[in-house]
Order: C-alpha cells, then sequence, then structure tokens
C-alpha cells in the first residue's frame, strides 16, 4: 500500500478499495467518499462486488442448488471481478481516473479464507488485479455488525450465515462463527499494513470525516 509519507498525485490514476464486515456501513461510506472526490471534479468510478452482470446468473444459480463448494464459491467470485476489472476498473485507471471499489481481493481472502481456501489460491487467482494505492477497513466490534444484520430478520440466507460450513444447523450461531473468522482475517491485514483500520463506530458524518482525513494523508486531493 502507497506511504503516507509519500503522497499520490491525484491525476494518474488511484484505486481506493474499501473493505469490512457486515454492517460495518462500508458501503455507505464508499458512496459518500464517492460523492465527495466527483464533487471536487475529479473523474470518478465506484463499483461493488459480485456486481457483473455477465457472472450473476451463474452466481444465483450456485447459491440457489446449496451445492456450492468454497473452492466453488471463491472461482464464481474471481470470475466476477475479473470481468470488472478488464471492463470497469483498469480501463478508469489507466485514463488517470480514481476507482473505488466497495470490496476487493482482500474480501476474498476475508470470506475464503475462513471457509478454508488457502492465501496462495486465493492470491495466484487474483494476481492480475494490482494492490490497491490506499485500502480502507472499516472495523466495527463484531457484535455491533451482528445486531445490524440480524435486526428484524427471522432468519439468514444460506451462504450468508456459513451454514455450508455445517458448523453448527442454527444460522445466527453459524453467523458468529463465520464473523469471527473473517475478523480474525482481516486483523491480520491491518497487522501487515496491507489495509487501513478506520474507527467505523459513531455517526455517519463522524465516521466520513476520518476518511476524507485518512484519504487526505495519503493523496493530494486538493491539487
Amino acid at each position: 500500500m502507497t506511504d503516507k509519507n509519500h503522497k499520490l498525485a491525484i491525476d494518474q490514476g488511484l484505486l481506493i478499495a474499501v473493505e469490512g464486515m457486515d454492517g460495518s456501513g462500508k458501503s455507505t461510506q464508499a458512496m459518500l467518499l464517492f460523492n465527495w472526490i466527483r464533487a471536487l471534479g475529479l473523474p470518478v468510478h465506484h463499483t461493488e462486488w459480485n456486481s457483473s452482470p455477465v457472472v450473476a446468473a451463474a452466481t444465483k444459480a450456485g447459491k440457489d442448488s446449496k451445492r456450492l463448494k468454497p473452492q466453488t464459491f471463491h472461482l464464481i467470485h474471481a470470475a466476477d471481478f475479473a470481468d470488472r476489472w478488464s471492463k470497469q476498473i483498469e480501463p478508469m485507471l489507466e485514463v488517470g481516473g480514481i476507482v473505488i471499489c466497495d470490496r476487493y481481493k482482500f474480501t476474498a481472502m476475508a470470506r475464503d479464507g475462513a471457509r478454508g481456501v488457502d492465501r496462495e489460491t486465493i492470491e495466484s487467482n487474483y494476481s492480475f488485479a494490482k494492490e490497491p494505492d490506499i485500502t480502507l477497513y472499516f472495523d466495527i466490534p463484531p457484535e455491533i455488525g451482528y445486531d445490524r444484520i440480524v435486526k428484524g430478520r427471522p432468519t439468514l440466507k444460506y451462504y450468508e450465515a456459513g451454514l455450508d460450513m455445517g458448523w453448527t444447523f442454527d444460522p445466527f450461531e453459524s453467523y458468529k462463527i463465520l464473523q469471527s473468522k473473517i475478523k480474525e482475517i482481516y486483523d491480520g491485514l491491518v497487522d501487515d499494513e496491507r489495509i487501513v483500520r478506520v474507527d467505523a463506530q459513531g455517526t455517519v458524518t463522524e465516521v466520513q470525516s476520518r476518511v476524507r482525513a485518512l484519504i487526505k494523508q495519503y493523496v493530494d486531493i486538493d491539487k
């Protein structure tokens, strides 16, 4: 990741990734970041995880059948990312634009790693994509994320809950197990200095202020 002691120029292509556990508020913050940069008159594109229309049908069919194994699930998401990389992300970077990715390969490391896919396989299957210039990890206590996700819901979706792993038949307990594994991997990426931790507690405005302050540490955004 970029060294904040050597700020990035804003007009040479900039890749910003946002990561976080479910319920962290990262998608809201990513869109606010996008709107802020666009309001500055800068060319910016926003893309979300698992959103390629080319791969959508296969992903839905696999989930509906409940027959996706961790390795297959991993490869489907890698294919989705590859399609968006070649059609959306890389072209924008090549013309000097800014791309904000709501989840990047670190999501694969966390989610697929939690399901037992080894890190070497994940790194290899995403090796075509450059390392982001800055990756913001929206960190919240697991219990807060859990409360936000399950509030008012009678149950959780099969893969969302991690029921495919067979840890327990209770979707809510399974979800807690999955999220604890995901957080452990994210925390390891922070320790390895591949992602930057953002305190995601507080109001939306407070968190966005932290985001903008961090971006300004790494990027000459005002030039």
